[in-house]
């Protein structure tokens, strides 16, 4: 079920909510500017080889599948789990600033699931589907802000299309999802379309794709009431726990460094005043 369902099923907390929606919208439109304040440029044109339906449909039946395996497993953290508890109020602030990223946001449905593993992981599919290893919240001890670094980073990188874009680049994928569009229908294309969805969890990102998620994760992060300061701490926690050859399989692909510190750093001040108006 989609996290952001869940209170549907309570009558106070759906009038609740919707109170609590009108005043927040009332405030974002008085204080928060709709600019975005970094600067990371459109999107790559390269996304559309690939339909973003298709690659969202592959992405949705793989999260299926690794939820399925870590049910089997007593490894998919319940409702009542106070640190999916957590993930979830982080994302309920993170979502609704979404959509001035990717209007295609505002139909995903997304979720946030937490699995028990001792990997420091956690990741966004297309479509919006995220999830956390515990690994990455027990080993890194992350605060709600840096948790809520790593969600944004991870939610830009689904907004900003980089995973639709690389499978694009891939040989020959753009070619075969593009021709198969136009000689199968759209009927048929979930079956190609399910050929690269075990990709979906083993992109390996660009440095740009990397600095793009990294500048718009913190400004997501930021307009949703979170410190970003604290993307310039969980980075060197990053580093820290990046020594050794059995460094973090999420370093393996996001790799940490004295440079994307001081990118960050150099980028923090332009969404400080995002982060005040959101806290009031």
């Amino acid at each position: 079920m989609c996290f952001l369902c869940e209170a549907k099923h309570s009558a106070w907390a759906g009038r609740r909510a919707f109170l609590l929606a009108a005043a927040g919208a009332a405030a974002t439109a008085a204080t928060t500017p709709l600019r975005a304040q970094v600067d990371v440029g459109p999107s790559s044109q390269l996304r559309n080889l690939v339909p973003a339906e298709e690659i969202e449909t592959a992405a949705t039946q793989e999260y299926s599948k690794l939820l399925a395996e870590a049910r089997s497993k007593g490894a998919l953290a319940q409702p009542g789990n106070p640190q999916l508890q957590r993930l979830r109020t982080i994302a309920t602030r993170l979502v609704p600033q979404t959509a001035q990223w990717n209007d295609r946001s505002k139909q995903w449905r997304w979720e946030v699931n937490l699995l028990g593993s001792k990997q420091i992981n956690a990741f966004c599919m297309p479509g919006g589907k995220i999830a956390f290893y515990t690994g990455i919240l027990d080993q890194l001890k992350l605060t709600d802000d840096e948790a809520a670094m790593i969600m944004g980073h991870e939610m830009a990188h689904a907004l900003r299309e980089h995973a639709r874009a690389r499978i694009a680049k891939s040989q020959g994928t753009g070619t075969l999802l593009s021709l198969g569009a136009q000689l199968l229908g759209l009927g048929q294309m979930g079956d190609l379309a399910a050929n690269i969805g075990t990709q979906l969890l083993t992109l390996r990102f660009s440095r740009e794709d990397e600095t793009d998620a990294d500048l718009v994760g913190l400004e997501l992060a930021a307009r949703g009431g979170y410190n970003p300061q604290a993307a310039v701490s969980l980075w060197e926690k990053m580093g820290q726990a990046g020594g050794g050859a059995g460094g973090p399989s999420f370093l393996s692909t996001h790799p940490s460094g004295p440079e994307r510190i001081q990118q960050l750093q150099a980028n923090v001040p332009k969404v400080q005043g995002l982060y005040q108006r959101a806290r009031g």
